[in-house]
């Protein structure tokens, strides 16, 4: 898949965990020529360059790492550039990579083709290395701005927590995860008791310093690894990998005791509680029931908890459906 005769510093970045690193330029070129002479000139720039031969490598690298930018010549054998432009922009993981054909290529219609598939940039061989490190430092701006927007948009405004968007998006890759893998997973629903009467009591900005107040110890509380969200209105989901579902208990109940516990500005005298559902699977137990299902058996749990008296944690097994013990 990778050239072998590459430059040693392309050869390092081959897989996806360079995430917190420098960002990931993809070049998709049958000329080995081409990727010796990119290898050398663009080892200065702080990126890390992952050379492929032919279109279906371009295709299954990029669509395994998301590179931050693409570079795609047009006139390769079997799969041409404009075939792999148009499935790179069929496919939800790479449709807002920035693309820029590098081509031979000189007619007008072949740079028509290119941009009306998608690409945000033609640079014709052979191509002046100055220009092409300026615009390959574009399209990295524009990469870095798509990604922030992105990220923006899955943000809660209130909280700073994860949306619902982000949430149903998690949960649907990590419940998939977990069929192939029978890893540990458990999820968390929670439900700040009587909420309105503090909005109608109190004020609705009483009401937002509580939801900022829980939001707040999700962050301290949850691990790293952990994935708090605000579901909506009062109510948060937390997703926690690799976590059985009576740890997600225990660290359900100790969310609980620090909300209960904590007293506010605009009401010192009310006490906040919150209610809690949550499910799981342990290690190495099969379990293949989709997002749906795992987001259906916490909600049913809340309710339990709500209709048990509220201020407490319900949990099942979704394996098994069997109740949980109480923290330990």
């Amino acid at each position: 898949m990778f050239d072998e005769e590459s430059d040693r510093k392309t050869m390092n970045t081959q897989t996806p965990e360079n995430k917190n690193e420098e960002p990931v330029v993809l070049l998709i070129d049958d000329s080995i020529d081409v990727h010796r002479l990119l290898a050398a000139r663009l080892r200065s720039e702080p990126i890390q360059l992952i050379c492929a031969s032919t279109g279906a490598d371009g295709l299954e690298i990029a669509n395994q790492i998301t590179p931050a930018v693409i570079l795609l010549d047009l006139d390769m054998p079997e799969i041409d550039g404009f075939a792999v432009l148009r499935q790179l922009k069929d496919n939800t993981n790479t449709v807002e990579v920035p693309v820029l054909v590098l081509s031979g290529l000189t007619g007008t219609q072949d740079k028509v083709t290119a941009f009306d598939l998608g690409a945000v940039d033609y640079i014709t061989k052979p191509f002046d290395i100055i220009e092409l490190r300026v615009r390959i430092r574009s399209a990295l701006k524009m990469s870095n701005l798509i990604n922030m927007l992105n990220k923006r948009a899955q943000i809660d405004g209130l909280t700073g927590l994860w949306n619902r968007v982000y949430f149903d998006q998690r949960l649907e890759e990590l419940t998939t995860a977990v069929s192939r893998t029978n890893h540990a997973l458990s999820i968390g629903v929670i439900d700040l008791d009587h909420f309105k009467s503090i909005n109608d009591t109190y004020g609705h900005p009483a009401g937002d310093t509580v939801i900022q107040g829980l939001a707040g110890i999700l962050g301290e509380t949850c691990r790293g690894t952990d994935i708090c969200c605000r579901y909506g209105g009062e109510e948060f989901v937390i997703l926690m990998p690799d976590t059985d579902p009576q740890e997600a208990v225990n660290l359900c109940e100790r969310i609980r005791e620090l909300l209960k516990e904590k007293r506010w500005s605009r009401h010192p005298n009310r006490v906040v509680t919150a209610s809690f559902g949550v499910t799981g699977v342990a290690e190495n137990v099969s379990c293949s029931r989709p997002a749906s299902e795992w987001l259906e058996a916490a909600d049913g749990n809340l309710y339990k908890a709500k209709q048990g008296g509220r201020d407490r944690v319900e949990a099942t097994s979704i394996d098994s459906g069997v109740r949980l013990a109480e923290a330990s």
